[in-house]
């Protein structure tokens, strides 16, 4: 087709058309950027109670530290953080595993009645959820 063919039609936007076009782009880009940055951010904070519904989920669970152990002479050497509830009726349990004990220092006594915060993953383990973790980072007390 040729320019001077009737049927040969060029179609140019005008410039509001563009720039309604392009302000819905970036509408949409923010969106997305907020939606995939704002789960992140505003992860669920729960309960020790509220944990066992949560089995899989990520979030940030919170409670009192009721009981402790260090299990010293048990294989991969676990420190037990029971919350809101004495072992063996805990509700949730932080679990920091032997090989990453040092980065806690002494978390048996250090996190003892405190309040304390642990985000990551919901485990379950006979019956009771758990987050184990692996970093300083995912602690935090006196929330």
């Amino acid at each position: 087709m040729k320019p001077s063919d009737p049927s040969y039609l060029r179609v140019v936007p005008s410039q509001p058309a563009l720039l309604r076009a392009a302000l819905l782009c970036a509408a949409v880009a923010v969106a997305i950027l907020l939606l995939a940055f704002g789960s992140l951010a505003a992860q669920h904070k729960l309960s020790a109670t509220e944990a066992k519904v949560h089995i899989g989920d990520s979030a940030t669970v919170c409670g009192k530290v009721v009981s402790t152990r260090y299990a010293a002479s048990t294989r991969g050497q676990p420190t037990f953080l029971n919350l809101d509830g004495p072992y063996p009726q805990q509700i949730f349990t932080v679990v920091i595993w032997g090989s990453n004990r040092a980065k806690f220092g002494r978390p048996e006594s250090d996190y003892k009645d405190k309040r304390l915060c642990v985000t990551g993953t919901i485990s379950e383990y006979r019956g009771v959820p758990e987050i184990v973790a692996n970093d300083p980072r995912q602690v935090t007390t006196g929330e």
